[in-house]
């Protein structure tokens, strides 16, 4: 009797067996889909994509349409520590096996194609999400949107959050290049939201050519502050005295906003009371974005890993107005605007404590050292072999009121996480 892999084993093979972490197409994974489900996909399917606020995005529309009493399930990426972090159905995690269970499905169904370690995620997450009885499924776009695994199936809506500058090697160098490959996930005659108020051309053209029914904040829909509260209306609808969003930043009220627009959009299929939406602002939670841990000293967890995303942590690091130091543990990929997002963060910080990841996709300790000295003006830069020894110096040095801020890629933010839960 052959053994069967465990989790670790099927995930270490994916990454063997196809030697690009990212190819960008569809046609094999349609192939192989077609043969592992061959009839219709059931539930209502939400595409979330955007360069920052999906996982925020999705995470509430998760809590508000289980507050509902809906039968949801979500798909995100990537994972800060337990890869079964990407798939939920009813709000829990999935097993071991029942991921398992789902990679042996697609290794029987998939042939002599070639998948890559994600296409293998997003079959198995489609895979388990078949085999329950779900009312609708949010899938979060990985990489652009157009060639994107996630866009196999055809939404029923989609919801953009924004359009920053990454992943150039893929999706173009400017906001309206990338607001195209984005727009690929719109379906024609179907309702999509774009949630920054600032829309790409771009992204107008290709929405406007792929006939989807497009609402952008701003112009079909606004929110309003109140004390202590929020209202979102779009037309005749008001929705009032909304709670603060559970998840802090200021741009959590421009992702709430736009996922009740999408809700409001979908209500005949999916209605859902002020009661839910009140709920689910409520409850909805997602690690590492700007994520305050209580404590002498403060800690503050944050996936910032591009230029805007760097904005807007500076920002909200402003608004907390910090009465000791700031000292910032950092690093980030090769593929990512380090210098800009140093630059972007450096009038916030005290000190920056670096460190090279174990990756060969990250920089090195000499190359990290280079820039974010060059890019560091405002502060002193410490260099470190690991994260758990900048982390314990950092800790060390800190004095009341001082706070320590962790942030950078998925990789540095998941492993402080797990450090500091052991």
């Amino acid at each position: 009797m052959t053994k069967k892999r465990s989790l670790r084993e099927w995930l270490d093979y994916q990454q063997l067996i196809h030697p690009a972490e990212i190819k960008l197409g569809l046609d094999r994974l349609r192939e192989v889909w077609l043969q592992l489900h061959p009839g219709q996909f059931k539930p209502l399917i939400i595409s979330v994509a955007g360069t920052n606020g999906k996982g925020s995005s999705v995470a509430y529309l998760d809590a508000i349409l289980r507050a509902a009493s809906w039968r949801v399930g979500s798909y995100t990426s990537p994972h800060l520590i337990r890869y079964n972090e990407r798939i939920h159905i009813n709000g829990e995690e999935v097993s071991d096996d029942d991921l398992c269970a789902a990679f042996e499905r697609i290794e029987e169904c998939r042939g002599e194609t070639l998948l890559t370690y994600f296409e293998f995620g997003t079959l198995a997450a489609l895979d388990l999400f078949s085999r329950h009885q779900l009312d609708v499924v949010i899938l979060e776009v990985g990489l652009g949107g157009r060639l994107d695994a996630v866009n196999l199936m055809d939404a029923d809506a989609a919801l953009v959050t924004s359009v920053g500058i990454d992943h150039q090697a893929w999706l173009g160098d400017n906001r309206d290049d990338i607001g195209a490959e984005k727009a690929g996930i719109l379906r024609a005659g179907k309702p999509a939201v774009y949630a920054e108020t600032d829309m790409p051309a771009g992204f107008l053209q290709a929405a406007t050519a792929i006939g989807s029914t497009l609402y952008h904040a701003g112009d079909d829909y606004h929110y309003m502050m109140e004390q202590d509260a929020w209202s979102w209306q779009s037309g005749e609808m008001l929705r009032h005295a909304l709670p603060i969003p559970s998840m802090r930043g200021h741009y959590q009220m421009q992702n709430a906003a736009g996922v009740l627009m999408i809700l409001h959009l979908l209500r005949q299929q999916l209605p859902v009371s002020q009661e839910a939406i009140r709920q689910g602002l409520m409850q909805a939670k997602l690690p590492g974005r700007f994520q305050v841990i209580a404590g002498e000293p403060l800690i503050i967890l944050d996936v910032a890993h591009n230029q805007e995303a760097a904005a807007a942590l500076a920002a909200n690091l402003g608004a907390m107005l910090l009465p000791g130091k700031l000292r910032a543990i950092f690093s980030m990929y090769v593929d990512k605007p380090l210098q800009a997002v140093v630059s972007t963060l450096d009038s916030a910080v005290d000190e920056w404590r670096i460190y090279p990841l174990d990756d060969e996709r990250g920089f090195s300790g000499e190359e990290l050292r280079a820039v974010v000295g060059q890019a560091a003006v405002h502060a002193e830069v410490i260099s470190h072999d690991s994260l758990q020894d900048a982390f314990q110096a950092a800790k060390q040095a800190s004095a009341t009121g001082d706070a320590i801020l962790v942030f950078g890629s998925f990789r540095v933010v998941g492993e402080a996480l797990e450090m500091m839960m052991l």
